[in-house]
């Protein structure tokens, strides 16, 4: 099962089972930038503890390792559980809403979006593009290296005008990634000059 695979799989689970997601991560940058290889899928979805057997059950053991009592912590922790398909060693990882402000409001502002190549392209939801940059600086203040400051770039580079950049300024600043997000704008509209350490 390739990644495209595993996702579409996702899809129709969430969908069917009326949970609200949105594709963010790398899958997310790559739809609106520059796309580029990662072993992990990642989701922000909202479960409920009511939902959990009947999503679990759609990722059968044998096929997938996914363990129940990890998804039923996560949506009652509302933090994030995996799914991995040990064939091919892709993984989901499955990120719950949150209650802070911007976390909370992802799924909200989501866009359904046609992607993939071949005759049965994919249909599913991301999130908006200001969403997967604020998600890309969050994933780089945790450490997660300099390949996000690129993915944040290469958005702005293919998306352009599409992308809203006071909305993302407003909440880089709310959310403490203000200077680095200035820092990448700054590379972006100005290719010619040297980028400073870690700015793509």
């Amino acid at each position: 099962m390739d990644q495209l695979e595993l996702l579409r799989h996702a899809i129709e689970t969430l969908e069917r089972l009326a949970i609200p997601y949105a594709l963010v991560g790398s899958w997310g940058s790559g739809i609106y930038g520059e796309p580029r290889f990662t072993r992990d899928i990642d989701v922000v979805a909202d479960l409920t503890m009511a939902v959990v057997p009947k999503f679990c059950a759609a990722f059968p053991n044998g096929e997938f390792y996914l363990s129940e009592s990890a998804v039923r912590e996560a949506v009652r922790d509302r933090f994030q559980f995996n799914v991995i398909h040990p064939a091919s060693g892709n993984k989901i990882d499955f990120i719950m809403t949150r209650n802070q402000t911007w976390h909370a409001g992802q799924v909200s502002r989501r866009r359904r979006v046609t992607f993939g190549t071949g005759e049965q392209p994919l249909s599913g939801f991301v999130a908006a593009p200001e969403d997967v940059i604020l998600g890309k600086l969050w994933y780089y203040s945790e450490g997660g290296g300099d390949r996000h400051l690129r993915d944040i770039a290469g958005i702005l580079r293919v998306t352009g005008a599409g992308v809203d950049r006071a909305e993302v300024e407003r909440w880089a600043r709310q959310l403490g990634y203000l200077e680095v997000w200035q820092a990448i704008v700054e590379v972006v509209d100005a290719p010619d000059r040297p980028p400073g350490p870690g700015v793509p």
